[in-house]
């Protein structure tokens, strides 16, 4: 019985395939990245509920006077709404034979 592989995967391999290889400042050469519409979906969230992490930190900072939670909250909402900007779009690779004409 031979072993399955993943179809992108080489057999001898130096880097295996990981769950979420697509995020992150590297890029192995095992993964696929995501779609332009994952990523714009993501980036709707993940802006929807950072903006309401940030309203209820204002609101906890103003109206309940708990400061340190508000805190909290408002920089949980900023990271949270910068997630998706670390996922690797695919399709969107430099190319090195594409003339640039600027």
């Amino acid at each position: 019985m031979e072993p399955r592989l993943h179809k992108n995967v080489k057999e001898e391999s130096p880097e295996p395939v990981r769950f979420g290889a697509e995020f992150g400042p590297k890029r192995s050469a095992n993964s696929t990245g995501v779609s332009l519409s994952t990523f714009k979906t993501l980036v709707w969230v993940s802006n929807l509920g950072g903006l309401l992490l940030f309203a209820i930190g204002l609101e906890l900072m103003i109206v309940k006077q708990q400061f340190y939670f508000g805190l909290g909250s408002l920089v949980a909402g900023v990271i949270i709404a910068l997630f998706p900007s670390n996922y690797e779009i695919v399709g969107m690779e430099e190319d090195g034979n594409v003339n640039e004409t600027l």
